[in-house]
């Protein structure tokens, strides 16, 4: 198995997908704005967003998935497709109920996470609306997830990759065509939501039955594979929830702030994710599995250098990315969102906001490689401790800085964050002796920033010669942007030879 060979397929399924989640965003800024409507879809969209990574990207993949390897490696496959038709009854009846009850309690929940839209009623009541009809995607895309975590078990990468874009795919064409026929049209959004997790369901229930893993979920809470799962997924939940903790406490404060304060910091946020989520989450998806069957063997050096690989890819990508981000920020926001009901007060906004964010840009990244260190020994209780004081720091931090940076100062504190959890992690790898560092990291860094402050430099020359962003067609300045950032990988891939990296020094069996 080739880690580079499987995450170089997956980024590039994740890139397709990001580019059209991009085109949604347009979209959506485009025909909406940013106001109220489009801060109540926000809100309403990201509480089943949240449960989903809480239940099944996050918890759930992190306890199932080496469990899963496990059986798979030492169990059978009868009594592997035992676990999982366990697995998924249980969580199918435990999605059920909590969707009934996000659907009844909506205008309460609305109340809890956005407190502040209580006392704007129209804005409080299109929010309630908005996620009696999103909520059940928490059902959808927590199968799908599960699904996923099957395929990825079976080294199956790319079918799960390609899962959002079917989502991004539905809001587009609802957005477009359907807007007219929806009273307030924001509704239009949150049907787009339900028919893009149908798909994605339904799509990768034709792998797992071609694969002849689709079983009849079963009801059965005595099983030994059962517990074990949900007894590693409760702290994983703890875990898991703290990191969506700090994001609902900025959700609550932002609701105080400016109208559109969380429609800049949901655009920040997305721009950010495109390089977290194609680089840093493939990163990790590929790792946990082979982790995981590296330390059921008892292979101590393939589990070591698997790490050390992971870490140094994701320095050669991460840093790169937060620095180019930090130097295109503004120019990427026009060309993407400064048309029509997006004021050149919300591209100023946006920036300030994706400013803050790229400062934890390496932290995000870095965490979604060292966390799978500890998943895959099954050691949730370690990275849950860790979350917990990253989240209280972080808060202290909100504190500071939401009073003079407003909502750029909530941006600001979840990336800092990032960048503690992930020193906390590294630190509990190495003080555990789990994880030895190969020789070379100092030439290794060395050589890394010569290579990002050429393409800095590269950077900022060619922003010079560009003319005003707000000038020209939604295509010229696509165009134009996508001329600046193909300069700035060329030059880092020239920057890249002439230090001496090698494709070869990546590609590891």
């Amino acid at each position: 198995m080739m880690l580079f060979k499987q995450f170089a397929a997956v980024s590039s399924i994740t890139i397709l997908s990001r580019v059209l989640g991009f085109a949604r965003d347009v979209m959506i800024a485009r025909l909406f704005g940013s106001g109220m409507a489009t801060d109540a879809f926000f809100i309403a969209f990201k509480l089943p967003n949240m449960l989903r990574r809480i239940f099944a990207e996050g918890a759930f993949s992190q306890a199932f998935v080496p469990i899963l390897a496990e059986y798979k490696m030492n169990q059978g496959e009868e009594v592997t497709r035992n676990l999982i038709a366990y697995i998924t009854g249980l969580m199918l009846l435990t999605l059920t109920l909590v969707s009934i009850a996000g659907v009844l309690g909506a205008p309460w929940i609305i109340k809890v996470i956005a407190p502040g839209f209580s006392q704007i009623p129209e804005k409080f009541h299109l929010t309630s609306s908005l996620l009696r009809v999103t909520f059940p995607y928490i059902m959808l895309i927590s199968l799908t997830s599960l699904l996923g975590a099957i395929l990825n078990a079976w080294n199956i990468f790319y079918v799960p990759a390609f899962v959002p874009i079917f989502l991004n795919i539905s809001m587009i064409i609802f957005a477009i065509l359907a807007k007219k026929f929806f009273n307030p049209p924001i509704m239009a959004l949150a049907w787009a939501v339900v028919t893009g997790g149908i798909l994605q369901l339904g799509y990768q229930l034709a792998y797992i039955n071609n694969m002849g893993l689709l079983v009849k979920p079963r009801l059965k809470l005595i099983d030994y594979g059962l517990w074990r799962v949900l007894q590693l997924m409760i702290p994983a939940m703890m875990g898991v929830s703290v990191s969506h903790i700090s994001l609902i406490i900025n959700t609550i404060l932002s609701s105080f702030l400016l109208s559109g304060s969380v429609s800049w910091m949901y655009y920040a946020d997305r721009l950010m994710e495109f390089p977290s989520g194609v680089l840093g989450v493939t990163l990790g998806t590929i790792l946990l599995p082979s982790l995981s069957r590296s330390f059921c063997q008892g292979n101590k050096l393939e589990y070591s250098l698997m790490l050390d690989w992971g870490l140094r890819l994701c320095f050669l990508l991460a840093l790169p990315s937060a620095v180019a981000l930090a130097i295109i920020a503004k120019p990427l926001i026009v060309a993407l969102f400064q048309y029509e009901n997006f004021s050149s007060f919300d591209a100023m906004m946006t920036h300030h906001a994706l400013l803050a964010y790229s400062v934890g840009l390496i932290g995000i990244m870095l965490v979604k490689v060292l966390s799978p260190g500890f998943y895959s020994r099954q050691d949730i209780k370690t990275p849950v401790k860790l979350a917990f004081i990253t989240l209280i720091i972080t808060q202290l931090m909100n504190i500071i800085f939401i009073g003079s940076l407003k909502h750029v100062g909530l941006s600001l504190s979840i990336g800092l964050g990032a960048c503690l959890n992930a020193g906390l992690l590294y630190w509990q790898l190495r003080s555990k002796q789990i994880f030895k560092p190969q020789p070379g990291w100092m030439k290794f860094f060395l050589r890394l920033i010569f290579t990002v402050l050429v393409m800095a430099v590269a950077l900022i020359v060619v922003l010079m010669f560009m003319p005003d962003w707000t000038q020209g067609s939604m295509l010229l300045r696509m165009l134009r942007i996508i001329g600046v950032i193909l300069v700035g990988i060329i030059f880092y891939l020239i920057a890249l030879n002439l230090a001496g990296f090698r494709l070869k020094d990546f590609i590891k069996k």
